[in-house]
């Protein structure tokens, strides 16, 4: 019989929850600075100005999830299983820093193109430039290393370092509405620095080493990913194509009212984030019998607390930001009602994920969320187009929603019993 009590060792349960605080830690404490920083942002450069810098970042968000790619999972994963064999993961490492730069490479290069092609980004280049830089700062800041071999402490210690200089920097230069343009270039400063103690802290405390990495570790490296890029890339339609869709047929200062909106809500949203980060290196190395009860004793918490949060949130929230955004229009207010609704089903989404690439059901993930990421396209065009910021909420909604239970049949289908037994 299968005893729920073996799914862990002493030593894997102190460092789970080594890794939960020291996550916990980090994401209240990223969503926290920024949030400091949102009121006096909002009273400095208007709803217009901060609309336009939020698209401009939306926009440069679009180059973090190519760069990315789906290391965050597969190397991570691969990272998780080899930890022990120093020269493995300087393999690993090396191979998918490679890739990483190449496609940061690539994407400065179609990033110089929509500048100067198009008239609504080439009157702003100078933006779009700097925003650029968060992606530079992303590829030289390798989170899934550390997640990786489960030391979240050093994500934490840097990750606070990035924010600590950002909101600092916020509030001793940006000053008149005309400094906008610094917002990015901050924020891009912040993470830069980040990664350069981030490599240190691997090459001189962890001991891996950059080797040139061999094309047949790269090709490994690309197909382990491809699955979960095309998923993130699918996904992310909608992570980033809220604010980008909206910033084609609405005004600067609808976008700004929007993103503060999105802004708030991510950031309580992004609390569960700990939870699925830490779990994710745990559960990776489990069979499906313990994931199985893993998930039949975690489930039910989660979504009992999930909902009670959810309410609270729904209560208050709305209060607070339309106090922030002094406005008395009524788009806005519907659209904080609708995005408290999303951040049931997206915190629910980001806790189950790891579960479905812990079941390496990587294929119908895939499936899942380019069909989701597809169909919100027109859907939020169309939404967004007839009834403006509205409209986008909505959108957001229909994807998280559709998520939640096609995600629900993914991991009921990785993990079939049968008298307490996983079925082949």
């Amino acid at each position: 019989m299968f005893n729920i009590k073996n799914l862990t060792n002493n030593k894997d349960k102190k460092r789970l929850f080594s890794n939960f605080f020291s996550l916990s830690f980090l994401q209240v404490a990223s969503y926290i600075f920024p949030l400091i920083t949102l009121p006096y942002l909002v009273r400095v450069l208007g709803p217009s100005k901060y609309g336009l810098v939020a698209f401009a970042q939306a926009f440069a968000g679009y180059f973090q999830i190519i760069t990315n790619y789906g290391f965050i999972f597969s190397a991570t994963r691969e990272v998780s299983i080899n930890r022990d064999n120093k020269d493995k993961i300087s393999e690993i490492f090396s191979s998918v820093i490679a890739i990483q730069l190449f496609l940061a490479a690539l994407s400065f290069i179609i990033m110089l193109a929509v500048v100067f092609i198009f008239k609504k980004f080439s009157k702003d280049w100078l933006l779009y430039f700097f925003s650029f830089g968060l992606v530079i700062g992303n590829v030289l800041f390798p989170v899934w290393f550390f997640q990786g071999i489960e030391r979240m402490r050093y994500i934490t210690i840097l990750n606070l370092i990035s924010k600590f200089i950002f909101t600092a920097a916020i509030f001793i230069f940006i000053r008149i509405q005309a400094d906008y343009l610094y917002v990015p270039l901050i924020s891009a400063i912040g993470v830069i620095l980040s990664g350069i103690f981030g490599f240190w802290i691997i090459f001189k405390s962890i001991k891996v080493k950059f080797i040139l990495p061999k094309f047949v570790h790269i090709k490994y490296q690309l197909k382990e990913g491809w699955r979960i890029f095309t998923a993130n890339l699918s996904g992310n339609l909608y992570g980033q194509g809220t604010i980008f869709i909206l910033g084609i047929f609405s005004t600067n200062k609808i976008v700004g009212y929007y993103s503060i909106a999105e802004k708030i809500i991510k950031a309580l949203s992004g609390l569960s984030q700990p939870i699925a980060q830490s779990i994710y290196p745990f559960i990776s190395r489990k069979t499906k019998v313990e994931l199985y009860f893993i998930l039949k004793r975690w489930t039910k918490y989660a979504i009992v607390l999930t909902f009670l949060f959810s309410i609270l949130t729904f209560i208050f929230l709305k209060f607070i930001y339309l106090y922030l955004i002094k406005s008395h229009n009524i788009q806005p207010k519907i659209t904080i009602e609708i995005l408290s609704a999303v951040m049931l089903f997206t915190i629910l989404n980001v806790i189950k994920q790891p579960f479905i690439y812990a079941l390496k059901m990587d294929r119908l993930n895939n499936f899942m969320y380019i069909f989701v990421g597809i169909t919100f396209v027109p859907i939020c065009l169309l939404l967004s187009y007839f009834f403006s910021m509205i409209g986008t909420s909505i959108s957001l909604f229909y994807v998280e929603f559709m998520i939640f239970f096609i995600g629900a049949f993914i991991i009921k289908k990785g993990v079939r019993t049968n008298n307490g037994e996983v079925a082949n």
